[in-house]
């Protein structure tokens, strides 16, 4: 275990400040995944101040899970006229809002740009990481409270989708969860995005195309699969300069999102990548077959033993701003409405917010597990 301080301590009391510990993991699940992402891992971890000052104590767990392109890393850095995730922990117990807590940063990003928080056979089995290897490992190196009944999670975007995948799917580990703007409503979601990106693509599509009259105009031979564009894509995105000289842009992000989202929701180890794609990358045509493999992985289309699940929990928290640019708060309503139908006790609220610069709402959500854990 090595140990680095926390980023304001020479601000603070020693009384009330925590410091964050990084253990080495490396992982067997991970091991030759399909990407060759490393299996190694460093796993950072805050320990509240009462982890040292109560030698004997052990303490809930929660574990923060990295929107899309974010790692658990990059919530420990420092932030200009702002807190960063271990200084709003310092704060929210020492003012007692509350209790403490130890917080597991897990490293869960891809060459994709990131996870779903399920397993893949095209991505990697990452439900398995977390639940499998990371929670025990835990539990053997520091003193927590091993229970699923004082463990839980809680992410945003796609680190809120993977929170309530947890809950859905591995109840035996979790006892509660925190939801924030989570993927929900795909056809809302993700399905508007496809026009674009397809766009986007063309540009690695071979032949080049040429300006002038076209004959015999007809979609993909093989539509629902790569024609070599993606992996030509994929391909220039991890050939950029690590320093910066060519950025990525917006358009290469989306693109990566989707193509991301295609390899964890309709896997399929007979196709090019071992994922399939909604729409013909030629003519755009959408591919209800297809589409059904992602249907079966959104929220507000759970199945009778998720709901099950669901209805074990000592808490579950969803909120969504009502000015989601990527339109969730829809997909939020339709969610909280199957969970009230299903009688799945829920505490889900709307703020006045975007998807963007929402971390203040960590100072309800982490407060209400950590009171339903403790």
């Amino acid at each position: 275990m090595s140990q680095s301080n926390h980023p304001t301590e020479h601000s603070k009391s020693l009384v009330t400040t925590g410091r964050i510990v990084t253990l080495d993991h490396i992982s067997s699940v991970l091991k030759d995944n399909p990407l060759g992402d490393p299996s190694a891992r460093p796993v950072n971890v805050y320990l509240p101040a009462a982890y040292d000052n109560q030698a004997r104590k052990r303490f809930p767990v929660l574990f923060d899970l990295a929107g899309f392109t974010g790692s658990g890393l990059g919530h420990l850095n420092w932030r200009n006229f702002d807190e960063n995730l271990p200084e709003k922990l310092d704060r929210l117990i020492a003012n007692k809002i509350m209790p403490p807590v130890i917080v597991i940063f897990p490293d869960c990003f891809t060459c994709l740009g990131g996870n779903q928080y399920i397993n893949s056979s095209a991505i990697g089995r990452y439900a398995d990481y977390l639940n499998l290897e990371l929670i025990p490992f835990v539990d053997e190196q520091l003193r927590t409270l091993a229970g699923r009944e004082h463990r839980g999670c809680f992410g945003k975007s796609s680190g809120g989708y993977g929170a309530l995948r947890m809950a859905m799917d591995y109840p035996q580990y979790w006892g509660g969860i925190a939801n924030h703007s989570g993927d929900a409503y795909f056809d809302f979601v993700y399905k508007a995005e496809w026009p674009e990106v397809l766009t986007h693509l063309q540009k690695y599509a071979q032949p080049q195309r040429k300006e002038g009259l076209r004959k015999n105009v007809s979609g993909q031979a093989q539509p629902g699969q790569d024609d070599g564009r993606i992996r030509r894509f994929l391909e220039d995105i991890w050939s950029r300069n690590p320093n910066g000289h060519e950025p990525l842009a917006g358009k290469d992000i989306m693109s990566l999102m989707l193509v991301a989202m295609a390899a964890s929701y309709d896997t399929d180890a007979t196709l090019p990548n071992g994922f399939g794609l909604p729409f013909d990358l030629e003519n755009g045509k959408f591919l209800p077959n297809r589409w059904r493999n992602w249907l079966r992985h959104d929220p507000i289309h759970m199945n009778a033993q998720q709901k099950k699940n669901l209805k074990t929990l000592k808490g579950i928290f969803i909120d969504c701003g009502w000015r989601d640019q990527f339109h969730i708060h829809y997909g939020s309503r339709q969610l909280s409405e199957v969970l009230q139908e299903a009688g799945i006790e829920h505490r889900y609220e709307e703020f006045n917010g975007t998807h963007s610069g929402v971390d203040h709402r960590l100072d309800i959500s982490l407060a209400f597990l950590a009171k339903k854990l403790k």
